[in-house]
């Protein structure tokens, strides 16, 4: 990370920030981490994403060179998902944050807690 005070809107931390404030970039990133689904198995996997969320989350995962989408021939055709190189490097990150919000969570919620019950 950069010592700069600001985080301008081309900043490269400010870009990874953006990647992972989507909740369902993560889910869908870790979900694909064993290999290729196809769109109806993610969304099993995943549950509690509607289909088009998942759609517009696949399609923004692969507009940020995150995810492929393969089409193969076939009647009916099937089309799956997978991440590439770019995206795995992003399980790392993203699994210690999965620790560290499973270490924190409890501490996180009684602070909500506490927050909500503030006059």
């Amino acid at each position: 990370m950069t010592d700069d005070a600001m985080f301008l809107a081309d900043c490269r931390a400010r870009l990874a920030f953006d990647l992972l404030a989507n909740t369902w970039n993560a889910v869908v990133v870790w979900a694909l981490r064993e290999g290729p689904l196809r769109h109806g198995e993610l969304r099993a996997r995943i549950g509690g994403i509607s289909q088009k969320v998942l759609t517009e989350t696949l399609r923004r995962l692969e507009f940020n060179g995150l995810v492929t989408r393969r089409a193969h021939g076939g009647s009916p055709p099937r089309v799956d998902y997978a991440l590439t190189d770019l995206g795995r490097t992003l399980l790392a990150p993203i699994d210690a944050f999965g620790a560290w919000a499973f270490a924190h969570g409890d501490e996180v919620m009684a602070a909500q807690e506490r927050h909500a019950q503030e006059p």
